[in-house]
């Protein structure tokens, strides 16, 4: 049985398959892309779970109906929004050895999920296969070429790097988000409730975790740093890469 081609894709190719015609009525009074500007704007200010079609529809001053003739479902415009932002940055020239290329590919990432911390929240099973998500796959595969991996390590090289990326970038969001909104610092929390920990956790019964929580404590002025440990965790996955290939011998000139 033949199947339809996918909605979203030709929503995500629309520049280069023409935007697909909306259902009979009126002519529509915006573009696809700027009814995605719309979602983004609405996720920014409140995060994918209050996400919803009716808000994207009020933003344009549209009614709820009519935005279904831009784009049929709320997940699709969601796919689109994705796609969209990852072309905001622009794909800067590789410089460097592969490892300085890398820090550059996650550190790409690391600012777009502070820029929409939705994006964190996004449930997808299949990917959405758009012309700025292609441009960039291109772009962090071209990173590694020539580095010595192997065509299935490049591709698990890359996953490496985007999943250690979006879970640290997750860790460093939610803390933020824990200070705003309950409008107290780490610090301050700890100047109220360490009196209290302290009888409930004395030192020689935790020697070791007192011990190493006083010195990042006092490191950090906060219970931890997800940009740091960032860092840090990136600079070990680089340094096992790095063993990898210096494991292998070298070929013969």
């Amino acid at each position: 049985m033949d199947q339809e081609v996918d909605r979203t894709l030709t929503l995500l190719w629309r520049r280069v398959l023409g935007t697909p015609q909306g259902s009979r009525g009126p002519k529509q009074r915006f573009s696809v892309d700027e009814v995605i500007a719309a979602g983004i704007a609405v996720a920014d200010e409140e995060g994918l779970p209050a996400f919803s079609m009716r808000k994207v529809a009020d933003r344009l001053g549209l009614k709820l109906m009519s935005i279904y003739t831009y784009v049929p479902s709320r997940d699709e415009l969601i796919g689109l929004m994705v796609d969209e932002v990852m072309g905001e940055p622009g794909l800067p020239a590789h410089e460097g050895g592969w490892r300085e290329r890398l820090v550059v590919v996650a550190q790409q990432m690391w600012d777009e999920f502070h820029r929409h911390p939705w994006l964190l929240q996004v449930e997808q099973s299949r990917p959405w296969i758009g012309p700025n998500g292609s441009d960039r796959w291109e772009w962090q595969l071209s990173a590694i070429e020539g580095a010595g991996f192997t065509d299935l390590e490049m591709d698990h090289v890359i996953t490496v790097i985007g999943d250690f990326t979006s879970a640290s970038a997750r860790a460093d969001v939610n803390a933020r988000r824990t200070a705003q909104q309950s409008g107290i610092s780490d610090a301050d929390w700890w100047a109220v409730n360490a009196p209290v920990l302290e009888r409930l956790m004395p030192p020689d019964a935790y020697p070791i975790s007192g011990r190493v929580g006083t010195v990042a404590g006092q490191e950090y002025n906060a219970v931890r740093d997800p940009e740091r440990s960032f860092r840090f965790g990136l600079d070990r996955i680089l340094d096992g890469l790095e063993q990898l290939l210096s494991s292998r011998p070298r070929p013969q000139s």
